[in-house]
């Protein structure tokens, strides 16, 4: 997946619409609830604030995972950077009318927007991933605080907006990992996210280019990237409408990342 640009409509969309304010809410409630955080690396900020959303996890493997559960002929559909009330709606009922199961990567700021889609999204029989505060692709050049304080609040705005149920994958905006960032998610409980085929859905070019793109890259592994947020996602619905009965045509089972 390219990088978006510096922090991206998130970053803007998060500071304008969510503020300081929520931000501080939503910190304090976490406060509450969690213990000192341990996984910290040199020239880390610690954030108990954000602390429980790891907490009563078992620490899962550093590296970036892309295998499927599935096995080798196994696919993994991921969706990043929502939930949106006007795309994820349309995605869960594309993925429910072909009786599949995906991974969405949520960004908190979003999530805290709109809980009742985190939940929908968790009832379906979806698995969660963080996806960082404010969807930062520059993460990868900041300091260790600020990425713990994206990553641990996140983690913590998901775990509330669904009820309690926890992200098992922490994915960096545009692959803006780095080793201090994937040592501290994997301590946490969520296992390093990466993508084998990224669908350009972002850049909307076209139902028939997603279509060929996914067609095309699939030979380079099974875990396939598109989105319900960020802009107009109609090319990606109608793209998944096409892309999934196609899989299973090919002999493919739909499953999830290997944590």
């Amino acid at each position: 997946m390219a990088r978006h640009g510096g922090r991206g409509w998130y970053g803007r969309v998060f500071a304008a619409a969510v503020g300081v304010t929520a931000v501080a809410a939503a910190t304090s409630v976490w406060t509450a609830q969690a213990g000192p955080f341990s996984g910290q690396h040199s020239g880390a900020t610690a954030h108990p604030s954000s602390a429980a959303a790891g907490a009563g996890r078992s620490p899962v493997a550093v590296s970036i995972v892309h295998a499927s559960d599935q096995g080798a002929r196994g696919v993994n559909i991921t969706i990043d950077d929502g939930p949106d009330p006007v795309w994820t709606p349309q995605v869960l009922q594309v993925l429910k009318d072909n009786g599949v199961k995906a991974t969405f990567c949520m960004v908190g700021a979003q999530a805290q927007a709109h809980p009742d889609l985190v939940k929908a999204v968790v009832a379906a029989g979806h698995r969660l991933c963080d996806h960082t505060v404010s969807h930062d692709t520059t993460m990868d050049k900041k300091p260790n605080s600020y990425q713990s304080k994206e990553i641990l609040d996140a983690a913590g705005m998901i775990t509330k907006a669904s009820g309690g149920v926890r992200p098992l994958y922490y994915r960096a905006p545009g692959g803006a990992f780095t080793p201090y960032s994937r040592h501290l998610a994997a301590s946490q409980g969520m296992r390093p996210l990466g993508w084998n085929v990224d669908s350009k859905d972002f850049e909307r070019p076209g139902t028939a280019a997603i279509i060929a793109t996914v067609k095309n890259e699939l030979s380079n592994g099974p875990t396939i990237l598109f989105h319900d947020a960020g802009g107009d996602r109609s090319q990606t619905v109608a793209a998944l409408r096409e892309i999934l009965p196609w899989l299973k045509q090919q002999g493919h089972s739909f499953g999830f990342p290997v944590r």
